[in-house]
C-alpha cells in the first residue's frame, strides 16, 4: 500500500491568463504565476515571481491539462525548480462556476498534479530524490495545492 506524507501546502498567484484560442492540440492558455508562498514541517518560503507559469490545454473531452515551472525560495534563500503536469475536471456546472471565479468546494471536481523538483541546496537534496502527488483547490487569485511525498 502506498503512504504518503504532507510535505507542505502551495497557494500561487495568479493574476491573468493569456489565452491563444484553438490550436491543433486544444484550446491552449498560458497562465503568469508572479507569487505566492508555500508551508510545511520541513520547509516553508516565497513562490518567486517570474519565470514562472502554466501552459494549459483544454482537451476536447473537456479536461484541463496543466504543466506548470515555477521556483520556491526557502525562508532560508534556497531555490528549489519545482514542475508539475496535472489535469482538472469536472461537472460543467461546477468548471462554470470556477471560471467565474466563484469558491467551489473542492470536492466537486478533479484536481491532482505530480509535482517534481529539482535543487542544488544540500540541506534540500532529499527534495531532488521523491516523488510527489497533490490536491488542489481553484480559488479567485489562483490554485491552492496541498503536496504529499510518496513514502
Amino acid at each position: 500500500m502506498i503512504q504518503t506524507r504532507h510535505l507542505f501546502t502551495i497557494k500561487a498567484e495568479v493574476p491573468r491568463i493569456d489565452d491563444l484560442g484553438l490550436t491543433p492540440y486544444g484550446h491552449r492558455r498560458i497562465a503568469s504565476v508572479t507569487g505566492g508562498h508555500f508551508q510545511g514541517d520541513r520547509l516553508r518560503g516565497t513562490v518567486q515571481p517570474s519565470p514562472g507559469g502554466d501552459w494549459l490545454l483544454l482537451r476536447s473531452d473537456a479536461v484541463l491539462m496543466l504543466d506548470v515551472r515555477i521556483t520556491l525560495k526557502t525562508e532560508d534563500d534556497q531555490l528549489i525548480y519545482m514542475s508539475y503536469k496535472g489535469m482538472r475536471h469536472g461537472p460543467a456546472e461546477v468548471i462554470e462556476r470556477l471560471n467565474r471565479g466563484e469558491a467551489v468546494d473542492p470536492s466537486t471536481y478533479y484536481f491532482r498534479s505530480t509535482p517534481l523538483f529539482e535543487t542544488a541546496s544540500p540541506k534540500y537534496q532529499w527534495l531532488n530524490k521523491l516523488m510527489a502527488v497533490a490536491s488542489g483547490r481553484r480559488e479567485a487569485s489562483g490554485p491552492t495545492y496541498e503536496v504529499f511525498e510518496l513514502l
